[in-house]
Formats: structure tokens, C-alpha cells, sequence
């Protein structure tokens, strides 16, 4: 790569946050630590970074929190680095806008390769700063990671956010619920099964009941289907 790929890394045991880095930037990355929450939110703030890779457990400031704050300011891509039983955080993480998580201990084949696919993402949504989804009155912005309704911003959750663009990318086609549920949640996902119905009424109450408009039809016993 040309121009090194920055990344911070959030991480308070010194010999993971070192081992990391060394690892990175083996891999061609320009990696930095930081040990300290508040510390880190700072220069989140203050730095340009591509990535941040971010430990939930943190004094200071913990990394949910972190999480939260940057969300409001920068779409810079975030992978959480959670305990393999810690659900609750990835859950959360991942509505308030991580874009991935790993869990530990985790192989650096996969990290790194969760760090790229991260960074395509970012860079295929800001290719084109005019790349949108429509449908009616409702837009996507793409590069801007975010949802208008006659101009009014609608406030998603990560996951709210990768469903809707997933149904506004193929609108007119009817989705299983299978076929969602393995988009947007994963082949590996082992949650409830019903978990699709729970946020396509969480993104009704959002859009089709608030703007008394109807986005996201039912075809029952199939699925779901956008259309104008």
C-alpha cells in the first residue's frame, strides 16, 4: 500500500496492545496504542485515523462509550475487541455503530482480514460522495452513513441501518427471511430466530409509522420487498 493505513489501537494490557502493533505493522499498517479511554477518545477527536480498533474494557472512558461518542462525529470505521461471552457488549456495540467486533483470544489472520474488509467498506461508500438509495421520499446517503425522510435525519441503529440498505438494494425483490438473515446478520448468527420480524418492526415504527408512509411491505409467508 502506498499511503499506510493508520490505525489506533484502544487496548489497557500493555503486552496485547504491543503485540498487536508489532503485528500490523508487519502487515503494512501504521499502528499506534493507547492504554486509556478518555486518552484515547481525545485523540480520536483530535488525529485522522482509518480505523480504530477498540477494547470494551478500558479505564477512563470504556470502549461502548467511546463507541457512542465517535458515532456522533466521524463514520472512521471501529472493530470492537470483546471476551468470548460478552454478547451484551458485542450486541451493543454493534447498535450504536461499531462496524465489527473479534473476540478473544483471536487468530491475526482474521483480524487482519476483518481490518481490510473494514476498510473496503468505508472506501466503497466514499468513493462516490453522491452514491444514495432511494426509495419514495426516504434516502440513504451512503457516505454520510445516513437516513432522511423529507429532509428530516432519522436516527438508526447499526443494525437498523444495514437491514434497510440491504432491502433498499434490492428493491422490488422479494427477501426471504433467510436471505436477510444471512446478509445482514451472518452465516454464523445463533440468536433468535425470529430476530428479522423484531427489527423490521423496530424500522416501521421508525419510518413507515412516524412519516405515516408506507416503506416496507409484507408478503406473507415469503418475506419482505421495498418498493415505491
Amino acid at each position: 500500500m502506498d499511503e499506510k493505513t493508520r490505525v489506533l489501537i484502544v487496548e489497557d494490557e500493555a503486552r496485547i496492545a504491543r503485540f498487536l502493533q508489532m503485528e500490523l505493522e508487519h502487515e503494512g499498517f501504521e499502528a499506534e496504542t493507547e492504554g486509556n479511554g478518555t486518552r484515547a477518545y481525545e485523540r480520536i477527536i483530535q488525529e485522522k485515523y482509518d480505523i480504530i480498533l477498540l477494547d470494551v474494557m478500558l479505564p477512563g472512558m470504556d470502549g461502548i462509550e467511546i463507541c457512542r461518542r465517535v458515532r456522533e462525529i466521524s463514520n472512521v470505521p471501529i472493530i470492537m475487541l470483546t471476551a468470548r461471552d460478552a454478547v451484551e457488549d458485542r450486541v451493543e456495540g454493534l447498535d450504536i455503530g461499531a462496524d465489527d467486533y473479534i473476540t478473544k483470544p483471536f487468530a491475526v489472520p482474521e483480524l487482519i482480514a476483518r481490518l481490510n474488509n473494514a476498510i473496503r467498506r468505508r472506501d466503497l461508500a466514499e468513493g462516490d460522495p453522491s452514491d444514495r438509495l432511494t426509495v419514495k421520499n426516504l434516502i440513504m446517503f451512503l457516505s454520510r452513513y445516513e437516513v432522511q425522510v423529507d429532509g428530516e435525519i432519522v436516527a438508526l441503529t447499526k443494525r437498523e441501518y444495514d437491514l434497510l440498505e440491504y432491502l433498499l438494494r434490492n428493491k422490488r425483490t422479494v427477501l426471504t427471511r433467510d436471505q436477510i438473515l444471512q446478509e445482514v446478520w451472518g452465516f454464523d448468527y445463533t440468536g433468535e430466530t425470529n430476530v428479522v420480524d423484531v427489527y423490521i418492526r423496530y424500522l416501521r415504527a421508525k419510518l413507515d409509522d412516524r412519516f405515516n408512509q408506507k416503506y416496507i411491505y409484507t408478503v406473507r409467508g415469503v418475506g419482505y420487498v421495498v418498493r415505491d
